[in-house]
């Protein structure tokens, strides 16, 4: 842990960010690469401290309390919101945290559904609330993972950790290349010259719903196929040479996930060199990827990509998150940037007749405490 502060007795303010992926999509989960970003939206959550050992928690959108007995074994309720809250709190219980009792009120500029992980958000904030109560803290791995487990134990989503990560390292200006076996963490800067472009597809989508889990037992099914412990450790010499004995399904999930191993470092690679043009390419390489051999993009995503590729200012586009809806991610050029998103959104909107809600966002910081 890190050296013990004083406890915060008066009313604060905890925020986290969302995230979205520039690239290197379900990749965590099988000890891969990934690329995420912060953003400047937030889950934000302030907080007044108590003189019991309650937590009572509201948002902004349902005023109906939720109270938690921070003296007690915390469990999961059913698919309630607060169970992100719940697994965050007993985990610091669990290892010796006094938690005392507090008001919250959670808010968020973040929408929820959209792939930008606003479960991480609101899982790094209360993770946030309780070390600054506490006066002690984690080191920020350690916080992302009990964040993780959290998701994992509470919310029934086996999420790997790319999204905890991405939220509780977050540097201003910079992506992160994430190694999610080591998890050596690397910031790689954001040319001025581009801006990240966020389109929510107005499809929700929800990660509990199974579809997540399958993907990632697909995984570990082919990697027992192939021999090894992850497909981190399968080239595509090594897929193309066991082609013929792995299932269909196993086969094209492994595709996805080797392909999009080896994409990371070169995306990494063309943004270094502001090779704008190998940039777009593999954001589009790996968007078909997802699509056809991951299965986890849907007509809506696609669609928005499609007509990325005719807008001029957008240099490359894809799905970003788990999938079954949420959001893609653009890489655009900066200048005439806000043109460039209305034109996507003008084209989507005729195309589907979805009002779609968009935004550009620089590179955010991590986690952060306003007192008062």
């Amino acid at each position: 842990m890190s050296s013990p502060s004083e406890p915060v007795t008066v009313s604060f303010a905890a925020s986290a960010p969302g995230r979205v992926n520039l690239i290197g999509e379900h990749t965590d989960y099988n000890d891969g690469f990934v690329l995420p970003m912060a953003i400047d939206r937030h889950v934000t959550i302030r907080v007044r401290p108590r003189g019991d050992r309650l937590a009572v928690l509201r948002t902004q959108r349902d005023r109906r309390p939720v109270t938690i007995d921070l003296a007690e074994t915390i469990h999961p309720v059913g698919r309630s919101w607060s169970n992100y809250v719940r697994g965050v709190i007993e985990g610091y219980r669990r290892i010796g945290f006094a938690i005392p009792g507090f008001d919250a009120e959670i808010s968020a500029t973040l929408p929820a559904g959209a792939g930008l992980s606003s479960s991480a958000a609101i899982e790094v904030a209360m993770a946030t609330v309780v070390e600054t109560l506490c006066g002690r803290s984690l080191p920020r791995a350690e916080k992302a993972l009990l964040c993780q487990q959290a998701e994992h134990e509470f919310a029934g989503v086996p999420c790997g950790i790319m999204d905890q990560f991405a939220v509780c390292f977050g540097k201003a200006g910079h992506a992160l290349q994430l190694d999610c076996r080591s998890r050596e963490a690397v910031a790689v800067p954001i040319d001025a010259a581009v801006r990240v472009l966020v389109f929510d597809s107005g499809v929700k989508h929800s990660l509990a719903d199974g579809e997540y889990a399958k993907r990632r037992a697909e995984c570990a099914s082919a990697a027992r196929f192939l021999g090894v412990v992850s497909l981190r450790d399968v080239t595509a010499a090594d897929l193309e040479a066991a082609a013929g004995r792995l299932p269909a399904t196993e086969l094209a999930r492994a595709r996805h996930v080797v392909g999009e191993i080896a994409r990371v470092p070169k995306f990494v690679g063309a943004l270094a060199d502001r090779d704008w043009e190998s940039a777009g390419r593999l954001m589009g390489e790996s968007h078909r990827s997802l699509s056809v051999d991951y299965a986890v993009s849907c007509g809506e995503l696609d669609r928005i990509v499609e007509l990325a590729a005719e807008v001029p200012g957008i240099l490359g586009c894809r799905m970003t998150g788990g999938g079954f809806g949420g959001s893609t991610v653009a890489l655009v050029e900066a200048d005439g940037a806000e043109e460039t998103g209305r034109v996507l959104h003008d084209a989507y909107r005729n195309a589907t007749g979805i009002d779609a809600a968009w935004f550009l966002t620089a590179a955010g910081a991590g986690p952060s405490v306003v007192v008062g």
